[in-house]
């Protein structure tokens, strides 16, 4: 922006952040004089642009834009007279390709600031997934390559970078848009600011109405149309459609462009081909139409000739700084890769510090719990020895105490034999004494039977002696004949056995008792056998049974069991107990072989 002041008398620069960027000119006697050359000059000398061809000074006048003429005095032509004189610097034309036709950084940027404005300001239609795309552009020419740990969730806040017509056609919040233009925003890292700002301005010079200038006519037949002036040429718009031009006049087919008054004619370069007239609504407009038709054509015409000398050394100046910039670049990125790869290494270096730090910690830790361990193994070793040799007194002690019973045992041992020996002897001299009291007793009894029997022959000689005083001389007695001792009879007991009724019957109760407490038994368990096979059926993998798991089951339906299959082939009962009592009773009998008076008798 350009300003003049006439209650100011010196001239300040100001930033060029902003597509209307400028100077402010404080009028002195000298600025008077000056042509709109003079003052573009200056303002293109302060900005280092080289590539004015682009460029021109805007301002209004009548609610209409106009440009200010290079030729004539600033102050003769029809600027708003007020102060301050407001002009706007700006891109007059558009390049057809601005990667090949763009040569300064400067061009490149003021080009990206006033093509973005106008996207934003929705005097260039943008399709809200190429909004998304040019806005990610925009990030990155802004604040460089992506980084987390800095550009966090929300720091796009405060920035305009969609048209409010994209964000009110979806239920999006401000996060989900900032998320998405974050995502693309990611992906071109490494890009620089003129790398990103040229990307933007290559998918914008894609838009229809991108670097097209419209204005209202009407034809012969009073139909209101639009012209659209560009670097392809002139096009001819529905007014209600200003993407898809219904008629289009390229600059290599126009052969010759004219006005009288309101009335704007094109002629095409084929002569058979009709002259296509039209009205606008003031000569001022036309006026500027042709402007534009003669400086889009004029660059029509330079990019299909040799470049002249100061492009040819612009382009090589161009490429040298590129290059000198790539080579910057590459530079930074190794002098960026290795400040990356030293940071790593001393982060690494700083981790394995910390981690020997912590190592010596936990080995000084391990270390104080060495000696406190040792030191407790070492009151535990002298308790230990302690107990040891207390457990070696009292093994001395169980030792000499093991060898005193062993003594005493021994002691005992022969008192015991000297005690039975005794005990045997005083049996046998209790035997002895036995005998001999029973041989006394025979003995007494035989004095006395011999003392009786005297006693009765002194009685009968007596007796005898008085008859004989008293009767008769001698008379034949006749002596009794003297009872003989009666026969000693051995009558040997005759030994019996007898296996009675009661103890069979006895014998086959109990054994039916334990048959029917083992049924009892078998029946529970067979209860949880099957409870169990119940449970498990389901897990059973049938081509992995054996023959004998088939069997199993084969015997299982047949409700055979162990028990049965043994009832099947056993003797009977009876049988089966009476030979069980023969063979016990067989055992038993074994001895008497030594007793040949023993008799058994089975019944």
């Amino acid at each position: 922006m350009v300003c003049f002041s006439c209650q100011q008398t010196e001239f300040e620069p100001v930033s060029n952040s902003r597509v209307d960027s400028g100077l402010v000119l404080r009028k002195q006697p000298r600025f008077v004089k000056w042509k709109g050359k003079d003052l573009f000059e200056l303002v293109c000398r302060t900005l280092g642009l080289r590539e004015t061809w682009f460029f021109g000074l805007q301002y209004n006048v009548k609610d209409t834009v106009a440009w200010l003429k290079m030729d004539k005095k600033v102050l003769d032509q029809d600027v708003p007279k007020e102060e301050p004189i407001v002009l706007n610097f700006l891109a007059k034309f558009y390049p057809e390709n601005a990667e090949e036709e763009l040569v300064q950084d400067i061009t490149q940027h003021l080009f990206f600031l006033q093509v973005k404005k106008k996207i934003l300001e929705e005097e260039v239609y943008c399709p809200p997934e190429a909004s998304v795309l040019l806005a990610s552009y925009a990030v990155q020419a802004k604040y460089g390559d992506y980084d987390p740990s800095v550009h966090k969730p929300g720091f796009l806040a405060q920035e305009e970078l969609l048209p409010k017509r994209v964000i009110n056609l979806y239920q999006m919040t401000a996060e989900m848009w900032e998320e998405r233009i974050t995502a693309c925003y990611a992906e071109h890292r490494g890009r620089t600011r003129d790398e990103a700002e040229m990307e933007y301005l290559k998918i914008a010079q894609d838009l229809e109405m991108y670097g097209v200038n419209y204005f209202f006519i009407r034809n012969k037949k009073g139909t209101d149309l639009l012209l659209g002036v560009d670097a392809l040429g002139l096009h001819i718009y529905d007014p209600e459609n200003k993407l898809t031009p219904k008629i289009s006049f390229p600059w290599n087919e126009i052969r010759n462009i004219s006005y009288s008054d309101k009335e704007f004619a094109i002629k095409p370069l084929d002569k058979k081909a009709d002259v296509f007239k039209f009205n606008s609504s003031k000569l001022r407009v036309n006026k500027l139409i042709l402007q534009l038709c003669i400086g889009n054509h004029d660059l029509f015409m330079r990019r299909h000739r040799v470049d002249s000398l100061e492009v040819q050394q612009m382009k090589a100046q161009a490429r040298e700084e590129k290059a000198r910039k790539q080579m910057e670049r590459q530079r930074l990125e190794r002098e960026k890769h290795l400040r990356e790869e030293a940071e790593r290494a001393r982060d690494e270096l700083e981790r394995r510090l910390i981690q020997l730090q912590d190592e010596a910690h936990m080995a000084n830790e391990a270390l104080l719990r060495s000696e406190e361990t040792a030191d407790l193994l070492a009151e535990k070793a002298q308790i230990a020895e302690e107990e040891a040799k207390l457990l070696a007194q009292k093994a001395a002690e169980a030792e000499q105490e093991i060898q005193r019973i062993k003594v005493t045992a021994i002691r005992s041992e022969e008192e015991k034999r000297l005690i039975e020996q005794k005990m045997l002897e005083t049996e046998m001299l209790a035997l002895k004494m036995a005998e001999e009291s029973e041989r006394r007793a025979k003995e007494a009894d035989q004095l006395k039977q011999d003392l009786q029997e005297a006693r009765e022959s002194e009685r009968r000689a007596k007796y005898k002696l008085l008859e004989i005083t008293s009767k008769s001389p001698y008379s034949a007695a006749s002596l009794s004949p003297s009872a003989l001792p009666p026969d000693l009879s051995f009558s040997t007991e005759n030994l019996s056995f007898d296996f009675k009724d009661t103890d069979m019957k006895r014998l086959s109760m109990e054994i039916e008792k334990e048959k029917v407490e083992y049924m009892e038994k078998s029946k529970h368990l067979q209860e949880q056998l099957n409870e169990l096979k119940t449970e498990i059926e389901s897990l059973k993998l049938k081509e992995r049974e054996t023959p004998l798991d088939i069997l199993h089951n084969e015997n299982t339906e047949r409700g055979t069991s162990k028990q049965s299959n043994f009832k099947k082939v056993s003797f009977p009962l009876e049988f089966g107990l009476r030979a069980l009592s023969i063979a016990w009773i067989h055992m038993w009998i074994l001895p008497t072989s030594t007793h040949p008076e023993r008799k058994v008798l089975l019944m």
